[in-house]
């Protein structure tokens, strides 16, 4: 099975090589990669340049942002599974053949996903994503627990599905996860430590956080979902608390 990766980046040069290498030293053959930079001005286009023998393909021009830079490269991939790994992410060894393997296994499976770590700009080990089992109804729930990093879909339900919702700045993996999960089952492999997510002062985790939930509320609202559930109550308890956890994120990064 061909596995078709595609990573979007702009202005992300200090994290950049170590996302490619990730990519391109993991052991399973089969494998096309793309990168869709933004026209970045930063360094970006050297790093890539220097790996484009070894790339399916890359562009370097203006787009609308990050989930069009998604989409671009999903529309030139020709792999049964599917996966982006964002520029300043990283994939740990193995992480693709796993995934692979296991979907062979269950064809049932529409998504599998793994454990990711937290990491800071150094690539220094910070936490663990909270990972764990979901399904379509907890999804609309607001019961995420899918690591963007360490996920791969079929190509054939994406077809179904995609692309990406640009209107959304943040939530557009939760939105695609739902729109799978309606589909098809969802697996997570516990135990599995398939990428790293970092965690650093230009991310968008850290500096527009509060953007996601309202995005959710936007997909729970589309699936029919109520006013009066329990993603709801999160978004209230998350916009109280919002602020501290933030703050907490940022300290824990300056401290670092």
């Amino acid at each position: 099975m061909r596995v078709s990766i595609v990573t979007p980046s702009y202005q992300q040069a200090p994290f950049l090589e170590a996302t490619i290498r990730s990519v391109l030293e993991q052991d399973y053959p089969d494998l096309e990669y793309w990168v869709m930079d933004g026209g970045s001005t930063d360094g970006s286009l050297e790093i890539i340049q220097r790996y484009a023998p070894r790339l399916a393909g890359w562009v370097s021009e203006k787009d609308r942002g990050q989930t069009d830079a998604i989409n671009k490269g999903f529309a030139r991939a020709q792999g049964e599974i599917l996966a982006w790994l964002n520029s300043d992410d990283t994939y740990e060894p193995g992480a693709v053949r796993q995934a692979v393997e296991y979907m062979q296994a269950h064809p049932e499976v529409g998504l599998v996903y793994g454990d990711a770590n937290f990491i800071n700009a150094q690539g220094a080990a910070i936490g663990r994503f909270p990972a764990a089992q979901t399904d379509y109804r907890r999804l609309r729930q607001g019961y995420v627990h899918v690591p963007q990093q360490a996920a791969f879909f079929r190509a054939d339900l994406w077809r179904k599905v995609g692309p990406l919702d640009p209107s959304f700045y943040f939530a557009m993996d939760y939105d695609l996860w739902v729109r799978l999960a309606r589909l098809a089952p969802v697996a997570y492999l516990p135990g599995k430590v398939w990428a790293n997510f970092r965690l650093h002062g230009e991310a968008k985790t850290i500096a527009a956080d509060d953007r996601c939930w309202p995005e959710m509320l936007r997909v729970h609202r589309r699936e029919g979902g109520s006013v009066f559930s329990v993603i709801y109550a999160k978004y209230w308890v998350r916009k109280l608390v919002g602020p501290l956890i933030r703050w907490r994120r940022r300290q824990r990064l300056n401290a670092e």
